[in-house]
Formats: structure tokens, sequence, C-alpha cells
């Protein structure tokens, strides 16, 4: 019996090759872009999960209620891991973790690197497999580090590296350190980065802060015991709350700040490992997973729509098929035998479709890679559950496509089969339904793609409020004190006409080379009010450089000494001061001494574009080391001028790597996401479109073909060939009207939420609906033209001939 539905399926299948290779083709593309959709979307969502203990990590996060609301970070003061050891009993092991970039030397080898500062049980409480060395506690002294396999090979080739002695600058001297361990490399879904791991204790500022409670510069992860509850992590560091942060909660209660439900104003929480991907700090933890559930949901629209084609078109043809049903019953042929055989035939084509999407995905995961920037590979795949999941994901899709038209087919009555004469009303009602859930599909798609395109361009065209198209900046590495390499630039650098400013901060705007980027915060109390701010440290001429814009006030001068005591800030930040003349007010440094503020700056886009301008402070300060260069050149010659800097900055660190690029790249890499998103999103829409135009070509092929008598009948009677195209084509741009009436409001709904995530944004208007809708009227007559405009040209004596 099986043999005898195996071949009848091939026999049906062969017969209409065209619309079998349709489906197949259709269906190849869908599966094949699912599966590498379903992999980039389940990447993501295994972030951390590698972890053995994943389950009982977190992290340690503090939100406060302040006059202006809540606050929400997850930075801490060096003492509060102690702390914790003692006052919470459900804590099993604690770390802290600080991640810098640290100068490796050995021989004559000098390599910046990203290092981790952590305490002993940070190997104990995360899963990093040891491939040499100690296997249990390769922290246990503080002269211990341990490093990743491919920092090994970067350091020793193929050398042993265990036992071997390298130095590491900290605080301007090499200190010596015993590597214990070599562990593998992170994985790519960790959150935790790093070429080599230090003791927190040898940090260069940890000695400076250990007993600090008021400098918070690190993260701490607990590992919590069996059955603890993460909620009750709150109550238990109450006691802990009152005793260090007392001052800081009555002038929270001085300034007006509304308490929490329960009446406190400061408390801790801890975030599960595995959503720390995922957190966004703006009040309080918000934990998004939008978008790899935005990627998994397009893979599923995709294949619905492959299957919407294919059940439009299995009904469609199912009138061929009527006086070949009608033998079979007439034969003795029961209803759940012709079922069988009209869902074979789509389980072949699911089957061999799923197969050729497979190896279509295998060719393309290296250039779907690229161009989605990431680091998904099958082998997440490539487990038992995965691949059953697959199969029965095949089954379950062509039990519910397939057995819909096998379903129709096999409840047909034996004589109406005979007769060859189907009520087409019903099956005609499903058919437009699905065409007007694939084109609401494809319309909201096309939405999307026009307000993310429309959005990222205004990022990245928005003035910034400082030139970023001239001026190129790049990490400060090496073993030289940063003000003296600085120097040392304007002297190699003062006889060439290309360069025109040169200068250094302790930070650096967007992303650059070394895809490090951070923030440094300052509260302090001002006339019985707390103003948290920015703080930046520069070197002179850092406003001429960036052609920042002086509002009021002076910029910092080399010829005023007290310039090292004052401050320059921006208009955020005066805002904050409340005072009419800004260059009135000061920044409290400690107790019993206060910086004026002697200049305010226009204000400029110093994070990401996600975030509204927060307030400001500069200062001049040598104590403070400055991390990245800043030079601005001439609009003419830039790559002249980029390696003239590049040459000069290797004469004064031979051995640090050169990590420039022009301010307007590192912006771009903040746009990382909203990129990833636009391009995926148009991706899916083009492909949304393509499928929904070959189902859509199918159908009115059908249906051509199913009114010839009458396109004959009307064309001897005089309907003009306007007129033939007319009533072959109304059907279907009535469907995409409706299409567009559904999706528009849902996809102006979807974007308005989308767009709240920006201070700096375009504004939503109907024109992206109504462009949207025009597109899919266009490709959709473009579509069903073609074929109805050759059958409205053809002979009416052929026509006739042919039924």
């Amino acid at each position: 019996m099986i043999k005898n539905y195996i071949k009848i399926a091939w026999r049906n299948l062969w017969k209409n090759k065209t619309f079998t290779l349709i489906n197949i083709i259709g269906l190849s593309v869908a599966f094949g872009v699912a599966i590498l959709l379903s992999i980039a979307g389940f990447f993501e969502l295994s972030y951390d999960k590698f972890h053995s203990k994943a389950d009982s990590i977190y992290k340690v996060y503090w939100t406060a209620k302040t006059p202006k609301g809540p606050v929400a970070f997850d930075t801490h003061a060096a003492p509060l891991m102690d702390a914790i050891k003692t006052d919470v009993p459900d804590v099993k092991k604690t770390t802290r973790h600080l991640q810098e970039e640290a100068i490796v030397s050995f021989g004559e080898k000098e390599i910046n690197m990203d290092a981790i500062w952590v305490d002993a049980d940070f190997f104990d409480i995360f899963t990093f497999p040891s491939i040499q060395g100690k296997m249990k506690n390769p922290l246990g002294e503080q002269s211990e580090i341990v490093i990743t396999e491919s920092t090994a090979e970067r350091l020793f080739g193929k050398d042993e590296a265990v036992g071997k002695t390298v130095q590491i600058l900290i605080n301007g001297e090499d200190q010596p350190f015993t590597i214990s361990a070599v562990v593998e490399n992170p994985a790519a879904q960790s959150s935790l980065e790093f070429d080599l791991a230090v003791r927190f204790e040898k940090e260069g500022s940890f000695l400076a802060n250990k007993n600090s409670w008021g400098s918070r510069y690190h993260d701490i992860y607990v590992q919590l015991a069996a059955n603890a509850n993460p909620v009750q992590f709150d109550e238990a560091t109450h006691s802990l709350v009152d005793l260090n942060f007392q001052q800081r909660i009555e002038n929270a209660k001085r300034d007006g700040a509304q308490p929490y439900p329960d009446g406190r104003y400061f408390r801790f929480g801890l975030l599960p490992l595995t959503d720390v991907n995922f957190v966004k700090y703006d009040g309080y933890p918000k934990v998004s997973r939008n978008t790899p559930y935005l990627v998994l949901g397009i893979a599923l629209l995709i294949l619905f729509i492959a299957c919407v084609n294919f059940v439009n078109m299995s009904v469609a043809k199912s009138g061929q098929r009527l006086r070949e049903i009608g033998m079979r019953k007439t034969l003795g042929a029961k209803q759940k035998q012709l079922f069988f055989q009209f869902w074979s035939e789509s389980f072949f084509v699911f089957f061999f479709s799923a197969c050729v999407g497979f190896i279509l995905s295998m060719l393309s995961i290296d250039g779907f890679k690229t161009l989605f920037s990431t680091e998904a590979t099958f082998g997440l795949l490539l487990s038992p559950t995965p691949i059953l999941l697959f199969l029965l994901a095949i089954v379950l899709i062509t039990l519910l496509v397939g057995g819909y038209p096998a379903l129709l087919l096999s409840k047909l009555g034996t004589i109406q089969s005979l007769k060859g004469k189907l009520d087409t009303s019903g099956k005609n009602r499903m058919r437009d339904a699905l065409i007007v859930i694939q084109f609401s599909i494809a319309i909201l798609l096309i939405t999307g793609t026009l307000v993310l395109r429309s959005q990222l361009d205004f990022l990245r065209n928005k003035d910034l409020g400082f030139n970023k198209e001239q001026v190129l900046s790049f990490p400060i590495d090496g073993k030289k004190d940063s003000y003296t390499a600085i120097e040392l630039l304007r002297a190699e650098l003062s006889g060439n006409p290309d360069i025109l400013e040169i200068s250094a901060a302790d930070n650096n705007l967007g992303y650059g080379r070394d895809r490090s980027i951070s923030r440094s915060m300052f509260g302090f109390e001002y006339k019985n009010r707390n103003i948290n701010t920015n703080v930046l440290t520069v070197d002179y001429n850092f406003v001429e450089t960036l052609d920042l814009e002086m509002v009021s006030g002076r910029n910092f001068q080399r010829g005023f000494a007290n310039d090292s005591l004052s401050v320059v800030i921006n208009e955020a930040m005066a805002k904050e001061f409340g005072e009419q003349d800004p260059l009135t007010a000061y920044v409290s440094v400690t107790d019993s001494l206060n910086f004026p503020v002697i200049g305010v700056l226009k204000d400029y886009n110093f994070e990401k574009l996600d975030r509204a301008i927060a307030p400001m402070t500069m200062f001049i300060d040598r104590r403070t080391p400055l991390y990245y260069g800043y030079v601005k050149v001439a609009s003419s010659n830039m790559a002249k001028s980029y390696d003239a800097v590049e040459k000069a900055w290797s004469k004064i660190e031979p051995n640090a790597l050169f990590l420039g690029s022009f301010l307007d790249e590192n912006i771009d890499r903040t746009f990382r996401k909203e990129k990833r998103m636009t391009t995926m999103i148009t991706y899916g829409s083009i492909l949304a479109i393509a499928l929904s135009c070959i189902g859509l070509f199918a159908i009115s092929l059908l249906i051509v073909n199913q009114r010839t008598k009458e396109i004959g009948v009307r064309k001897v009677i005089g309907a003009s060939v306007s007129n033939i195209i007319f009533l072959l084509t109304k059907d279907f741009l009535a469907l995409v009207g409706i299409s567009f009436l559904i999706a528009s409001p849902i996809a102006w709904w979807f974007m308005e939420s989308w767009l709240q995530n920006y201070p700096f944004k375009i504004d939503l208007n109907i024109g992206f609906s109504v462009t949207a809708g025009l597109i899919a009227v266009g490709i959709a007559l473009f579509t069903v033209g073609g074929r109805t405009v050759k059958a409205a040209l053809q002979n009416p004596v052929k026509s006739l001939r042919t039924e």
C-alpha cells in the first residue's frame, strides 16, 4: 500500500512539474532562511547558559529613589563584597569583576590585552574549563594569573605556558605574575570576555578604594546556595544598607525623594546571569529579549507565507483532480486512503524542500554570519534534541499544511467528483483570506523596513555637536605616561600642515577599534542637593580638537594655573545647578575643596543616541591617566594624515598596536543593533514579497486558465483589452487593499512603540504606510500583469477552442 502511495504521488508531482517546482523553490528558500534565522535567534537566547551553575549565579545591582525618580546601576564599591558574604547567609560564593586593558610583557613581546580583575572564587563560580595547569583554585595566590588558550599562543607560541612569569603594567610599574592555568577561550555566547584573569587585589586603584563606599567601579557576581530564594536578597541586605548608606538615604529624604512602597530608599537586588546580556538599567533593570524573538518571529512568518502558497496552489489545482477522486471512490477507495494519498504528496514536497533548505542554509552560513554580525553556528542544531525537533516540525507542518487540502479533497462525494464540478465559494474565501494574511505580513515588514532605515539615516546624519568627520581617535597603549606620550605626539607632528589639533581624554566617543566604551560618574552635594554628573578628564585643546561650542565662559588654557582646580560643564549640567548664571556654581570635590565652573559648553552627544544628553563635567587632572588620543586633521588628504599619525605613534610606542579610527566610524559602530535589525527586516520583507508573489503568480496562472473560455466570450461580444485586464486583476488588488487596511495600524503601533526607545527620532507619518501599500500594489500588479495581459491579447477563437 505504501509503495503504491509513493508511486502515485511521484507520478502526480511529475505530471504537474511547474507547480511542483514553484512549491519546492518557495518552501526550500523559506526553510533555508528559517533555519538560519532560528540559529541566530537561539544563539542569542543561549547567552551564558553554558555555565554549569548558571541557574544559581546572579549579578548584584542596586536601585535608589531620587527626587527625579528611581535610578539603577550595577557598579559597586570595593567593600561591598565582603559585607555581602558576612550579612547574607544564602550566598555561597562571590567575586568582584572589573574589565580593563592591561599591557603584558614577556621577553621582547609587549601586548595590550583585555584583563579581568576578579576574586579567587571566579573560576569556581563560572565554567571556563582548564586545559593546562591548576584545575582547582587557579587564583589561590595573588601573584598567580590565568590566561586563555589564544593568549598563550600569542605570548608563547607552541611552548608550555604554565609556570612562566610575565610582567603586567600596573600604575606605571611592571609587576611579575606566574601563569597558573590556561583555560579554553570564552564561548561566543559569553557575556564575560577576557584574555587573562588577575586577582582583584592587584588592580591599580584597589588600595585607594579598599575601604571607600563612595567609589563604585566594578561588578559583583554571587552564587546562591541550593534552594535559596533570590527575592530574599533585598531583605537580607537591609542592615548592610542602613549601616553603610545612611547619609545617602538621609539626603534622599531631605531632597524630597518618594520612597518605595515599603518605605525604603535604597535596596540591592539580584539579576540572573542568563539575563545579563539582555538588561538595560533605566530606573530599574529592564530585561528584553525582543531582538532574538523578533528574529524567530520573522523566521516563522517567512515559513508561514511559503506554507500559505502551498495551501492556495493545492486548493486551486484541486479542480483538475475531481474525476480522479470520483473514479477512486467508485472503485472502493475510502476517505482515509484518499487522505493519505494526497497527504503523502505533500509530505514528499515538504521533506524534499526541507532537505534542500538545510543544504542551502549550510552553503549560506558564512555569508549570513558576516551580514548579521553573528557567531552562530550549526553546532547549536547538531545534537539529538534539535534534530528531533526539526523532524517533528516537518511532520507537524506537513500534517497541518498538507492535511487541509488532502482533507478537502478526500471529503468530496462520488457523484460530485465525477461531474467535475465543485462549489468553490468556500475554498475561494479561504484562499482570499490566506492571500490577505500573506500581503499583510509583507506590508508590515515593508513599513518596518522604511521606518527603520529612516531612523538609522536620521541618527547617522544627526548633528552630534562635535566634528566627527575630521577627528581621529585612538587608544593610548604603551608604557609611557599618557600625558608625556601626547606631548611627544604633538612634537612629532608639529610640522605637518594637515594636523590641525591634538588632545586626549580618559574616554572615547563611540566604539573604537578596541571595542571599548565606558562612563565615569560623580556625585556631590550642592546647596543641600545631591547632583550626579558624568565626568571626563581631558587634556588641553580638547574643545578645539572636537570643535565643541562654548556657550559662556572660557575653555581650559595653559596660561591659567588654577584651571587644574576648575571645571567646564555642558548645558545639561548647568540646568542641574539651577543658577541664573552657571559661572557662579561650583563642584564640591571634597568637603573643603570646591572647583568653580569657568565655562559652559553647548550640549553634545557623548553617549549612544538611545540616551538623552546627560550632565557632563570636564576636569584637567594629571593624576588621572588619559586613555584616548584625539587628532583633528585637514579635510583634504585624510588618508595621508591617518598614516602620518600612525607612523608618529609607532615611534613613540613601538610595541603598541595603533587602533585609530575616525569618530564617524566610531559613532557608526554604536548603531550595530539598529543596523542588524534593519538588515534583517529588509531582507525579511524582500523574501516575504518574493514568496507572496510566487504564490500570487501561480494562483493567477490557474485562474486565467480556468477563465479562458470566459475571456474568449467577452472579447467576442466586444470587451476591450483594458476591460479584460481590469476583470482579471481587480480581485487581487482588492485583496491587497484589504491587506493594507489590516497591516497599516499594526505597523504603526509597532513602529511607534519602537521609536519610544530613542530621545532623538523621526516623526512617524502616514507616508510610510502609503509607500508600503503602493509598493505592495505595484509588485502585485507586476506579478499578475504579465499573464493577464497575455490572456487579454490572445485570439478569442483560440481561447474558445482551448476550452
